[in-house]
């Protein structure tokens, strides 16, 4: 078991990024990180007096999921190439499927749509478990299941558009659309910046999401 283990996160290759390039994916993930920790700290001030418990709780965890993920991707992205770097890939690969399902989390829970919130969630921990048990392996997949996860909230169009605004769904699917044009930039690694541009529409679509958010339960 250990030799496998060490013989998957030995297999993973880095490209060698420019200076440049380094600096500007780092300013970007450290600027992801301020706002995303000012961000929630803000919000929840605002709405610890005049909240319904179900929808602090709903918003805490889609918080907590997203200043874990760019936390995560900002350690992981800035660490210099060794086999801690290859361990983090395995956290910063599976924060993505918990980001996905947090976020869906206060929408599905202000419409009520708990079954696809279950399946979203239960999708997502097979996910970490994949990438935690398996790193290294599926990674075109899971790319697959990334986007399939996160447009999954198609399947409860319905019950979304009755209890959320017309502007609110537009920003749902606005975000959408950044995280899904940024993947192509993820997967051309040939590309100058191409780490630096996929992680800024990243903050791009999150903060999107964000307002989003902001509008449901504020």
């Amino acid at each position: 078991m250990r030799k496998r283990s060490t013989s998957a996160i030995s297999a993973v290759t880095y490209r060698n990024y420019s200076l440049a390039e380094l600096r500007a994916d780092s300013a970007i993930h450290i600027t992801g990180v301020i706002l995303a920790i000012v961000g929630s700290i803000a919000l929840l001030s605002v709405m610890v007096d005049h909240t319904a418990v179900g929808a602090y709780v709903a918003t805490t965890i889609y918080l907590t999921t997203l200043v874990l993920s760019i936390t995560i991707s900002a350690v992981y992205n800035v660490w210099p190439i060794s086999p801690v770097k290859r361990l983090l890939r395995r956290f910063d690969h599976s924060a993505i499927y918990l980001l996905i399902a947090g976020t869906y989390t206060p929408f599905m829970a202000k419409s009520g749509t708990w079954w696809l919130l279950a399946t979203v969630w239960a999708i997502a921990a097979a996910g970490v478990l994949l990438k935690l048990l398996k790193p290294n392996r599926f990674d075109r997949l899971s790319i697959g299941l990334y986007l399939a996860l996160g447009w999954s909230g198609v399947a409860a169009y319905q019950e979304l558009a009755g209890a959320l605004s017309a502007s609110i769904l537009w920003l749902i699917l606005a975000g959408g659309l950044v995280y899904s044009f940024g993947v192509i930039f993820h997967i051309v690694e040939r590309m100058p910046f191409h780490n630096a541009i996929w992680h800024g529409l990243v903050l791009i679509a999150a903060s999107i999401h964000f307002a989003a958010v902001c509008s449901t339960v504020v």
